[in-house]
């Protein structure tokens, strides 16, 4: 039995009463900012709507308190032991008398910052309802539980901030390895023959395809903004899906095509490639275009990942604000094109590295997910209480 379980054995034996959280700490909104008067040269952090720092302030308003955004990222809950400025656009909690200390506090209204999600109201920007927040039910154990809590979550939070951030750098050298070997392995000479993307395949440009199209269920579609957030090298399913009726409509993409985004708002994403490898038909729509070919479709799609590739179509790139790529100019593009079994075998090694650095489900990923759950496996027991009756 550990430590916090005595206590509670010991002093609370018939459970813990339940506080409302409006009366056990003093809340209110915090106070209108405009962004003229902040400068970076200030000292003191404005907290809003969001989840970091939105601009410096040469005043304060509160300090040791909970910031809670009550638009924007709605709902997100932050700690500040310093001296800050809260905009209107947060609530702020701060220590009312010792019945509850405000760090503890703090804990477990993070956790339970996992449901406020169900208590938005309002459209485009959702709002968090200020009276379930103020009527939250918080459990208040004797102080000196609520200070071991503190303990063992400050030293978790601290533990877990240390072994992110190994990972983080860890993984982030694996995916530098890995853009060196892709490059490496992709790197040919005069000893492979060079072919533009027109004369191996030929590109169709999509066309229409709106979010508001999508669907659950129906047919799979891939809209080009999804490449830049949601889809790695390649796929064999889709997020979103259409109607039969829309999907009529579009161009089709068939096993084995590649969908090229044709515009971005940055000269990284333009031309970024998802393989399609999923065994039915499905659709994609403007700002992308289909690549049909007769070669290993995941090697052209590794090729458009390489530094090489990022010259390449660097002058073909049009625009300043919105960087678009023509289906046209795609077509002059020149790459390596080696025989089918050496594309296999470069394929068969990248794929290995490319699941090791971004496979949520292997490697470093996966070791960083457990330890977030980990955490949240131990804020839970620790905040855990009966109710006394």
């Amino acid at each position: 039995m550990n430590k916090i379980e005595k206590l509670i054995n010991e002093l609370c034996p018939d459970g813990v009463e339940f506080k409302e959280f409006g009366k056990i700490c003093n809340l209110q909104a915090g106070d209108r900012i405009i962004k003229s008067m902040m400068d970076t040269n200030f000292e003191y952090p404005v907290m809003g709507g969001g989840t970091s720092p939105t601009g410096n302030y040469d005043k304060y308003n509160f300090e040791n308190a909970i910031t809670i955004s009550r638009a924007g990222s709605a709902g997100f809950v932050n700690w500040l032991s310093q001296k800050f400025w809260a905009t209107d656009v947060c609530f702020v909690a701060t220590q009312k008398d010792e019945e509850a200390l405000i760090k503890y506090v703090y804990y477990f209204v993070k956790y339970e910052s996992q449901n406020f999600k169900y208590h938005l109201y309002g459209g485009s920007m959702p709002k968090l309802d200020k009276s379930y927040l103020w009527k939250l039910p918080i459990p208040v154990p004797p102080i000196s539980v609520q200070k071991e809590i503190i303990k063992l979550l400050d030293s978790f939070t601290e533990l877990e901030a240390e072994l992110e951030a190994e990972l983080e750098a860890e993984l982030e050298a694996r995916n530098q390895q890995y853009q060196h070997y892709r490059n490496e392995l992709l790197t040919f000479g005069d000893d492979v023959e060079w072919k533009s993307l027109g004369k191996i395949g030929i590109f169709v440009r999509g066309n229409g395809l709106q979010k508001k199209d999508f669907r659950d269920t129906g047919i799979g579609c891939i809209h080009y903004g999804q490449i830049y957030t949601y889809y790695g090298t390649y796929t064999d399913k889709t997020k979103s899906f259409v109607s039969i009726e829309t999907a009529r409509k579009l161009k089709k993409v068939k096993k084995t095509d590649l969908i090229i985004t044709n515009t971005s708002e940055n000269i990284e994403d333009v031309c970024k490639t998802v393989v399609w490898l999923g065994d039915n038909e499905i659709v994609t729509g403007g700002h992308a275009s289909i690549f049909k070919h007769n070669e290993n479709p995941k090697f052209i799609a590794y090729y458009t990942q390489t530094n090489k590739f990022f010259i390449a179509k660097q002058k073909f790139a049009k625009g300043t604000k919105v960087i678009d790529v023509s289906a046209k100019d795609l077509a002059k593009i020149k790459i390596p094109i080696p025989s089918l079994p050496e594309q296999e075998r470069i394929v068969a090694i990248l794929d290995k590295f490319d699941a090791l650095v971004n496979d949520i489900s292997i490697g470093l990923p996966a070791e960083l997910d457990a330890r977030r759950k980990q955490y949240e496996y131990y804020r839970e027991k620790l905040l855990t209480f009966n109710e006394k009756k």
